[in-house]
């Protein structure tokens, strides 16, 4: 659907016959700035719930507790509750926004959106503890570890890097003093800092030889129990493989 405002109803009229051509649904708002605020209560909406789902998985790892299971039996309920899955960020364009940036005379700042951001900026650094400590259970120290990272895209199935959590990741494995590469079959190529990143053409050879595979991004082509099996050890940050074939965030 596509939401219009304009500043008059001839406005928005003529831009919903537009829209009309290219889509099924057009949506009419009151006028700009509602039309404008939707997208930052959509965005803020699911930075908030995305925050506290990522709480909830640290919160949970350190009780010994099944988050995934959580969800899966809380997603039963009919009402009341819309199910968010944490990760290692949020990335994307759509960064929380509050409303005090561009409004006339400024506006309230959003403080549970300000949070959110914080919780959710805090994830890449909580993968990288969570690998750390893996290594550590297992014998090994990130220092010169091989680390290979799955899917670098923000978004499953595109090719899209913007703000992509893989980038910090990447970016605190290496001043942990970790061997990182790559697979993505939707990115030929990849540089942090300024620095090319190794792409492993052979995935399933890749993983067997790293220390520890991250899988970050859950793309469609990755069969989650094939690599489960040949890898070493494998963390996997979206809840993506078989319970009790990997770790999980």
């Amino acid at each position: 659907p596509q939401v219009i405002g304009g500043l008059t109803p001839a406005c928005t009229e003529s831009a919903a016959a537009f829209y009309g051509r290219l889509t099924d649904k057009v949506v009419r708002a009151r006028g700009p700035r509602e039309a404008e605020t939707v997208q930052v209560l959509e965005t803020n909406f699911r930075h908030v719930n995305m925050a506290l789902v990522n709480e909830m998985a640290v919160f949970c790892h350190d009780l010994g507790i099944d988050l995934w299971d959580v969800i899966r039996c809380a997603e039963t309920k009919p009402f009341g509750f819309h199910a968010f899955r944490p990760g290692p960020g949020v990335g994307g364009h759509a960064v929380p926004r509050d409303l005090t940036g561009g409004s006339p005379g400024g506006g309230r700042a959003l403080r549970m959106v300000e949070l959110a951001r914080q919780v959710n900026d805090q994830m890449p650094r909580y993968v990288v503890q969570r690998a750390a400590a893996l290594l550590n259970e297992h014998g090994k120290s990130a220092r010169a570890a091989r680390v290979l990272l799955l899917g670098v895209t923000y978004k499953p199935d595109l090719a899209d890097q913007q703000a992509t959590p893989a980038q910090e990741v990447a970016v605190r494995l290496m001043e942990l003093g970790a061997s990182v590469s790559y697979h993505d079959p939707h990115v030929p190529s990849w540089s942090v800092l300024d620095r090319p990143v190794p792409r492993a053409d052979s995935l399933y050879e890749a993983a067997a030889d790293a220390d520890l595979t991250i899988l970050l991004q859950q793309h469609r082509t990755y069969d989650l129990q094939g690599l489960s099996v040949k890898a070493q050890l494998l963390l996997d940050t979206r809840g993506a493989t078989p319970t009790g074939a990997a770790h999980r965030l």
